[in-house]
């Protein structure tokens, strides 16, 4: 046996699950069960990491007031959650395409087809980063289940070369990511249902870190208005609705004032609830707004108005 197998069949993520050695012997009802009680355990796993979540969302936040980026790393299933949580912060939050940036091993074509030999290239890793133009005003975050990935570990390595803060995300305890990163989150969910299919709890786990590292940063640096998207893009027929909504919910005027403001306001939400909120023009309601760097909270308090 290679050194490399037996590093691999040391890792958690990799051991054989006792309570689902006999699943292939179930009726299809007993397997979801089973799946789910399985599932039930990665919570609990993510809860543990929470302390290390919350310094890594506090360093994401002073990147993005730095005019740094959130930039994830990863390979496989991890490569492509990366890419899902950056590309979804578009339309959720308004943000430019390159302030939350993902990178897979293997590239876009790696996205819908497998290309698995593209972990293995460290070296490609860090001229992925490098290719981004990485700076020290950025944070990397390296995603592996394994935690040993050397895609992964090129990019860090030169994310460290250029002082860029770095955290790591594995599912295996004292990884080698996690020994390169200033944070390391490593929620261990244990076995899988399928023995090495790291796509199931270990996915899971990834997911919701990811979700709350870019969402909680959202949130501080003022992309919301409580628990409301106020800073989606309108880009189709349903966003448009829930851009009324927010508007009524916010400042409890009429639809068809909502509608008449956001139509004033260019498709602008929070532009719209302020001049409902301080009957400032257009133009003054803008100007509090960018003065309060887009945070809806100040910009109403600024406007001297209370919401209800």
């Amino acid at each position: 046996m290679s050194a490399a197998s037996q590093d691999l069949r040391n890792l958690v993520s990799e051991g054989r699950n006792p309570r689902t050695t006999e699943i292939d012997r179930l009726p299809a009802a007993d397997i979801v069960a089973l799946m789910n009680s399985e599932d039930a355990r990665v919570a609990e796993a993510v809860r543990t990491e929470l302390p290390a979540i919350a310094r890594a969302v506090d360093r994401i936040v002073a990147a993005f007031e730095n005019c740094g980026r959130l930039i994830y790393v990863g390979a496989g299933t991890s490569g492509r959650l990366g890419v899902l949580d950056a590309s979804e912060c578009v339309p959720t939050f308004s943000v430019p395409p390159g302030m939350v940036v993902g990178l897979i091993a293997g590239g876009d074509h790696a996205l819908r087809l497998s290309v698995e030999d593209a972990e293995d290239d460290a070296e490609q890793g860090a001229e992925d980063l490098a290719a981004l133009d990485s700076t020290d005003r950025d944070v990397i975050v390296g995603i592996a289940v394994s935690g040993k990935t050397p895609y992964v570990i090129g990019a860090l390595d030169h994310a460290r070369r250029i002082g860029a803060g770095t955290v790591a995300l594995s599912c295996n305890p004292g990884s080698i990511i996690a020994k390169l990163a200033d944070i390391a989150i490593s929620p261990v969910v244990g076995a899988e249902v399928l023995t090495g299919s790291t796509r199931l709890k270990s996915g899971t786990a990834q997911k919701m870190v990811l979700n709350m590292l870019s969402t909680a940063s959202m949130i501080r640096i003022g992309k919301t208005y409580g628990n409301l998207m106020v800073d989606l893009s309108v880009s189709n027929r349903k966003l448009a609705e829930r851009a009324v909504d927010i508007v009524m919910e916010v400042t409890g005027c009429p639809e068809d004032e909502a509608r008449a403001l956001l139509g004033a306001s260019g498709g602008n939400v929070k532009l719209a609830i302020l001049m409902q909120m301080s009957s400032l023009d257009i133009g003054a309601a803008r100007a509090v707004l960018e003065t309060e760097d887009g945070v809806l909270r100040r910009a109403i308090e600024r406007a001297g108005s209370n919401p209800a």
